[in-house]
């Protein structure tokens, strides 16, 4: 584990070696991925439950696939009553930060008594995509599902690879408290290739959220332009910035908590103080050993982590924004004066009592953030992501008279003709 001086000759290239460091899973899968949804696109029902038998190891037929009420219900009474609090306090939470996202639709007239304006419509059909097998995540059933419900869409469809035919119970509860329409028991590349094309059983979406492993995040890619796709989720990260005023076991545990996600997952600390690395990074190592997931933690933490002292809080956040973390922790006396010198983060957690895996789960923001320095450039999911605005316009005679000339004009010179004529035609009739 390195710490590194932001003061010392040779600062850029250790820091660049960090950041540049690829963490994305280099497995070659565009190829296999290309020749599993071509066989779903041609062959529907029998592709899709033939890769469900090879890679879930599950054998189903056609009417097996979706999800019965009756299979719903049972999963949920499975649950005990903590259970289903902790996600309705969860789904509460994260349905009122999103429902104060919904945009409004706008029109008026400008100085030339043109009428403009948009409105914001819903997607019809969205597909949500949830990661099974050793790892299920009901909290990102609600993060996708809670937008999509609240932008108005009309079908929210999702697919999870099963467990010798079963799903977790808390996900499927999950689900139908999100407001999820239908639940396929299919995962993979094959999944996404079934809700981008459509089979016999799964009808064709508009829309594809959700995570996934590095065959569904390239499917995701390749069937882009078919349907839209919320973006390619990277490995999970944060950055915590955080003066020496801290407890050095809450944030040890705060890096712990993204390195426990993925071997491939990056925690970084940025602070002021030499001795306070130190400190953190004797705890970090303390703590780890007592971690269910202790072997992934180590990996992406000796492989990803590490520390950087900085002179000050001012060059902590230049840094930062060089990262464009996807988390990112303010972990200092007054966070709200330094957060006006960050432009680039997925999320920000206010202070040292708002660790980022509350945002995880009951804060109400979503998870679901930009990656791999994609803050640079993108946002968080949220209701607007399933929704489109619609541009309008209207014009008449006497307006047609004011812009139609510069309309021919630029016509003409761009060669369109027919563009040129379309203007000109009614500029004659506005005259008579």
């Amino acid at each position: 584990m390195q710490i590194i001086n932001a003061e010392d000759t040779n600062f850029e290239v250790a820091f660049e070696e960090l950041v540049s460091r690829p963490r994305s899973n280099n497995e070659d899968v565009g190829l296999t991925v290309a020749s599993i949804i071509k066989e779903v696109r041609r062959d529907k029902d029998s592709a899709l439950l033939r890769f469900t038998n090879i890679f879930d190891h599950v054998e189903l037929s056609p009417d097996e696939l979706l999800l019965s009420e009756e299979e719903i219900l049972q999963a949920c009474s499975q649950l005990s009553s903590k259970q289903k609090g902790a996600l309705n306090l969860a789904a509460k939470r994260i349905e009122a930060f999103h429902t104060n996202q919904l945009p409004k639709d706008k029109y008026w007239s400008d100085q030339t008594g043109i009428e403009l304006g948009w409105r914001w419509r819903p997607i019809n059909r969205v597909g949500l995509y949830v990661p099974g097998g050793s790892a299920s995540y009901p909290s990102s059933v609600l993060m996708n599902a809670i937008p999509a419900s609240i932008a108005g869409v009309k079908e929210i469809i999702m697919v999870t690879p099963s467990s010798e035919g079963k799903l977790n119970p808390l996900v499927v509860y999950a689900a139908k408290k999100a407001g999820v329409d239908s639940i396929y028991k299919i995962g993979g590349a094959q999944a996404v290739a079934a809700l981008a094309y459509g089979t016999e059983t799964v009808s064709s979406v508009d829309k594809i959220v959700g995570p996934g492993n590095a065959y569904v995040a390239e499917a995701k890619r390749q069937v882009f332009g078919c349907v839209g796709i919320d973006m390619i989720a990277g490995p999970s990260e944060v950055v915590v910035i955080a003066d020496p005023c801290n407890n050095p076991a809450w944030l040890s545990a705060d890096l712990l908590s993204q390195a426990e996600h993925d071997v491939n997952a990056q925690s970084i600390l940025i602070t002021t103080s030499q001795d306070f690395a130190e400190r953190v990074l004797e705890s970090l190592n303390s703590q780890m050993k007592y971690l269910l997931r202790k072997d992934i933690a180590k990996q992406s933490w000796t492989t990803n982590g590490a520390v950087i002292v900085v002179k000050d809080l001012t060059q902590a956040c230049l840094i930062s924004d060089r990262i464009a973390p996807e988390h990112l922790q303010l972990c200092v006396k007054e966070p709200e004066k330094i957060l006006k010198n960050i432009s680039n983060a997925g999320s920000v957690f206010l202070g040292s009592w708002t660790p980022e895996a509350l945002g995880d789960y009951v804060i109400g923001t979503n998870h679901v953030l930009p990656t791999e320095k994609s803050a640079r450039f993108a946002s968080g999911l949220s209701v607007l992501d399933f929704m489109k605005r619609i541009f309008i316009s209207k014009v008449g005679p006497s307006s047609m008279q004011e812009i139609g000339e510069a309309a021919s004009i630029l016509a003409d010179e761009e060669g369109l003709t027919a563009h040129k004529l379309s203007v000109d035609l009614r500029i004659a009739e506005s005259k008579r």
